[in-house]
C-alpha cells in the first residue's frame, strides 16, 4: 500500500452505509450506469463489462492505496443506491490536488441528500482519517444537480480551473467541466 494511512472500508452514517462492492450489487449498478437519466452529463452510457471493469478498478485502487470509492446501500432497506468516495484525478490537468470527491447514485434515490450526506463522510474520511488538506470536485457545465451537492457540501466554484475534460470527445457537450473545491478547514458541518 502506497498511504501510510487508510481509510475504513466501511462508514456507517445516519442513513448509509458506505461500503465495499458486493458481487449483488453489479446489476444494479450496470443499470444506473446504462440509464440515459443518470448518464446525462457523461460522454456515454456505461455497459455491464464497463461496470465490471469499474468495480475491479475500485477493489484495485482500495487495495493499492488504501482508499477509494464505495459502494451505498440504504439503511432502512438495505438497497444498493449508487457509490460515493474518494478517487484519483487519472487525466492530465492544471489544478491540484488530483484527488477528487464524486458520488452517482440511481435516478429513485436523487433529492433526498443521500449524495449530500455520503460525500460528508467521504469527505471527512479524506481529511480526518487520511490527513488530506484538500479536495477537489467536477462535473460537467450543464449538471447543476451535482453542483448544487458540491454547493451544498461547502465547495466553492473556482472558475479559472474551468476545464476541456480530456477524455471526452473535442466538440461534444459535455466537454467543458467546471472545478469546486473544499479544504478541510472549510467544512461547514464541523
Amino acid at each position: 500500500m502506497s498511504t501510510e494511512r487508510t481509510a475504513p472500508r466501511r462508514v456507517v452514517t445516519d442513513r448509509l452505509v458506505l461500503r465495499g462492492f458486493e458481487p449483488a450489487d453489479l446489476d444494479p449498478f450496470a443499470a444506473m450506469n446504462d440509464d440515459p437519466v443518470v448518464m446525462e452529463h457523461f460522454a456515454r452510457h456505461g455497459t455491464h463489462e464497463d461496470t465490471e471493469r469499474l468495480v475491479a478498478r475500485v477493489a484495485a485502487h482500495w487495495d493499492a492505496e488504501g482508499w477509494g470509492l464505495w459502494a451505498l446501500e440504504r439503511r432502512d432497506t438495505g438497497e444498493f443506491i449508487g457509490f460515493t468516495g474518494l478517487w484519483p484525478v487519472a487525466f492530465e490537468a492544471a489544478f491540484e490536488p488530483r484527488r477528487e470527491v464524486g458520488w452517482r447514485l440511481a435516478v429513485g434515490h436523487w433529492g433526498q441528500g443521500f449524495a449530500t450526506e455520503a460525500a460528508r463522510a467521504a469527505l471527512d474520511v479524506a481529511f480526518d482519517v487520511l490527513g488530506w488538506a484538500d479536495v477537489v470536485s467536477f462535473t460537467a457545465v450543464g449538471n447543476e444537480r451535482s453542483q448544487a451537492v458540491m454547493r451544498r457540501i461547502g465547495m466553492w466554484r473556482d472558475p479559472v480551473g474551468d476545464f476541456d475534460h480530456p477524455d471526452v470527445p473535442e466538440g461534444h457537450p459535455v466537454r467543458p467541466h467546471v472545478l469546486y473545491r473544499l479544504a478541510a478547514d472549510q467544512r461547514p458541518w464541523r
